[in-house]
């Protein structure tokens, strides 16, 4: 709520007050390429690989995903899934292995997406 109250209340502009913030997908093959905004200084997968991902084909059953930060963005994929068409991030009642953060060190927040 500090970081919130010196962005928005104190005209601090140039603060980061929120962890990252699903924009946008891009289906690339088997890949899933994930935008996001509030990214800070760069976007950091904290404790190793990044956990958390899931992605569903048409079928819609979601199957657990792997996933890594190049240019700023995510790659998702699963070798169980040919063509994804749905992403999702730290979807459980206690997500505690999602690990994707900004460099600031606030945490991205849950999100679904896709048809």
């Amino acid at each position: 709520m500090a970081l919130a109250a010196g962005k928005l209340v104190y005209g601090k502009k140039s603060l980061v007050s929120s962890g990252p913030l699903f924009k946008a997908m891009e289906i690339k093959g088997d890949k899933m390429v994930l935008e996001f905004e509030s990214k800070g200084s760069g976007l950091v997968s904290r404790g190793g690989d990044l956990k958390g991902f899931a992605v569903a084909g048409e079928d819609g059953k979601y199957v657990w995903a792997d996933a890594s930060i190049k240019d700023d963005k995510v790659m998702v994929w699963s070798d169980q899934v040919e063509k994804p068409v749905k992403v999702r991030y730290a979807w459980a009642d206690n997500p505690d292995t999602a690990n994707l953060y900004n460099r600031e060190g606030l945490p991205a927040s849950p999100f679904q997406a896709g048809d």
